[in-house]
């Protein structure tokens, strides 16, 4: 199980955690012990490559996304892009890296979603490129709102492991 992996490689911890919003959590999740590792990174692509139908290019937001995104590039052979955060100041100033034409469908990767604030912001600047979002896939959904905020843009979340399970194995010490 894909859950076992992600809390033996430390990435899920049970305890009391400040999040980077400043809200108290009794879990804390940190996926890039997963993404940094090969075979753990291979691992995730395989558990999300059943569920990319139907596209022409993987996305994936930089930082934490881009390495899932490469990674399920090379399983499928679908062409990934990057989308920043932000805007560079400098060269061209792009906010989507790679090859995207307008009516191409996209399909997001991330790793983390707890209400999908940038992955909402990387789907309305892929879309103001002509981009069509439908789905997202992630790794752990925090269950804090992203299905419902993405659902208001008709777009579908898949989660490839659950919290549930991870509180689960984390008790088990998988």
């Amino acid at each position: 199980m894909l859950e076992e992996e992600i809390v033996k490689a430390g990435a899920f911890k049970l305890g009391n955690f400040t999040l980077a919003s400043g809200r108290k959590s009794d879990y804390y999740v940190d996926l890039r012990a997963v993404t940094t590792q090969p075979h753990l990174l291979r691992k995730v692509a395989l558990a999300m490559k059943p569920h990319v139908v139907d596209c022409d290019r993987i996305a994936g937001v930089e930082l934490g996304a881009v390495p899932i995104a490469v990674a399920l590039s090379l399983e499928t052979g679908i062409p990934y892009i990057m989308v920043r955060k932000q805007k560079k100041d400098h060269g061209a100033g792009k906010l989507v890296e790679g090859e995207l034409r307008p009516g191409e469908r996209v399909v997001f990767v991330e790793d983390t979603v707890t209400t999908a604030g940038s992955l909402i912001k990387a789907i309305q600047a892929v879309s103001e490129m002509g981009g069509i979002v439908k789905q997202a896939i992630v790794i752990v959904d925090r269950e804090e709102g992203a299905e419902e905020n993405l659902c208001k843009m008709n777009v579908e979340i898949v989660s490839i492991a659950s919290i549930a399970r991870l509180r689960e194995c984390s008790k088990d010490g998988a």
